[in-house]
Formats: structure tokens, sequence, C-alpha cells
């Protein structure tokens, strides 16, 4: 559904991505990771169309994006974490965007903005920025696109609309979609994000379901300082030590994705060497 071969970007004085490449299948809520200014933000855009590659190859769906054809437009919805919403009123919108989106649903759309509590009494314009966020969730998840693309979602909501958010995209996912989600936000986002990517100088260097990550990796914790022959990677907590280590046993393993990009983006190598030597399950 989604493949990028040896993409270049950069702006005028930057150079963001150097020969990144990517292939994603459909069936997937996927978690795009990275720190501040590594490009995830721009990597949404390339893939939307907003932006356009230097060099290398972008084909989703089978179009490009590039070109924006209306039929991979109608089947594609792009949430910023900046955005502007015009003075209408919810029902105004839906009435005025819904139709460029032929498999949109009203029921669904009225459900969704139930359970985020969003009335027609206000215009857009004059609701809180977590309300706008909640009401661009609901209005793109009813389009039932094949491809969603949401950069920071959960950024600016409360821990109830976290929670409703989760449950939005889980009963949304079906075989034939994607979701990527850029976020930093990403405990928020743990019980839902498979497979995991992290972005870094300008390349994708880690792409893993999470049943390979706790095949391969165990994140255990522990009150005193880790033996360092043993640990790849550790860090204080309020409660003593996050520590991981290579899971030799493959015991049953519970991934906290803060720590894993962590332990990514601080031991490449090691990390390299763990996935390559252990292949895939």
């Amino acid at each position: 559904m989604i493949d990028i071969k040896n993409l270049s970007f950069g702006y005028k004085h930057e150079r963001l991505f150097s020969d990144l490449s990517l292939s994603l299948t459909p069936g997937s809520i996927c978690g795009l990771l990275g720190k501040n200014g590594a490009g995830k933000t721009t990597l949404l855009k390339l893939m939307s169309g907003l932006l356009f590659p230097q060099q290398g190859n972008i084909s989703i769906m089978g179009k490009n994006p590039s070109k924006r054809p209306v039929d991979f437009l109608q089947e594609l919805i792009f949430l910023p974490e900046v955005f502007d919403l015009p003075p209408a009123r919810p029902e105004q919108y839906r009435m005025l965007y819904a139709p460029f989106y032929p498999r949109f649903s009203v029921e669904r759309f009225s459900s969704l903005m139930e359970q985020f509590e969003i009335t027609d009494r206000k215009k857009l314009s004059e609701i809180s920025y977590g309300q706008k966020k909640k009401f661009l969730i609901a209005f793109g998840l009813a389009t039932n696109c094949r491809l969603m693309l949401l950069d920071e979602p959960t950024n600016g909501i409360d821990i109830p609309s976290k929670s409703q958010f989760r449950k939005a995209i889980a009963s949304s996912f079906e075989d034939d979609r994607i979701f990527i989600i850029s976020t930093h936000q990403a405990r928020d986002l743990e019980s839902l994000i498979d497979p995991v990517i992290i972005l870094d100088e300008g390349r994708i260097i880690f792409n893993r379901s999470t049943e390979e990550i706790s095949y391969h990796l165990k994140i255990s914790y522990q009150a005193r300082p880790p033996e360092p022959e043993e640990t790849i990677f550790s860090e204080k907590t309020f409660e003593g030590y996050a520590v991981v280590t290579e899971n030799h046993e493959h015991e049953d393993t519970n991934i906290d994705l803060e720590t894993l990009f962590n332990t990514v983006i601080n031991n490449k190598p090691e990390i390299s060497r763990i996935f390559r030597d252990g292949g895939a399950r």
C-alpha cells in the first residue's frame, strides 16, 4: 500500500532525508516516532502530496501523491497538529466536506460526535483546541478512508478524551486500512501501535512489529543499578531503573515505547545486531 524508495528531501538550508525507504502494508496502526526535528511531519506531508520528493519515489495505493489524483485524495485523510477551522457549525462542515469522500458514514460521524461530547450549538472557530481536534478526528474516522495520517493526535486533549480516541481508532481498524500516527506521546498510544517505526538522522532506523520487539527485547524494572555487561540500555526512574536486556529466553514482556525509543536511539549498532541475528519472528 505504501512504498517509499530512496527518498531525499530537504528545506533551503537543511537536508532532512537521504535515501529513506519504507514499505507498509494495510491492516496496521503504525507509530512514527522520532526526536524533535527528525522530519515526522514532513514525511506525512510527503505521503499526502503536500510536499514533493527531491529524489526517489513514493507510491501509495499505486498512486503518486505528488500528482494528487482525485481517486487518491478520496482515500486519504491527513490530520495535522496545526490547523484552522472555519466559522461553521459541525453539521455545516460535514455537509460541505463529506461529499468529497464517497464512503463517508453519517451514522459513524454522529456516533463519534456523541462519544466526544461535541454538539452543533457552537461554531468550530469558537470551541477549544481540544474540542476542535476531537471534531477533526471524528470527521476523519467517518470518511472511512483507506489511509489516515495523524500528526500528534492526542496533544491538547484531556485524559478521558485520550481513552475515547484509543477506542475510536481500535473500532475503526480494518484489514484494508492503514493508520500512521506520528507522536511524542508514546505512552498514550502504546496499546494501539503496531508496528513501531523510528525516524532518525534522515532514515528509518527501526521498523518492527510489537511481537518481534517483545520476542527479542526484555524491559524490566529494578531498584538497584543494573550490571553494565548484561544491559543494552537503562535509565533512572522514580521507582529505580528501567533496564533493557536481550530476551534470550523469549519470555512474555510488556513494551514501554518511551524506553524502547531511547534504547534504539542510543544503541543503534546493538539493536541492529539483535534483530539482524535473531531475524524476524
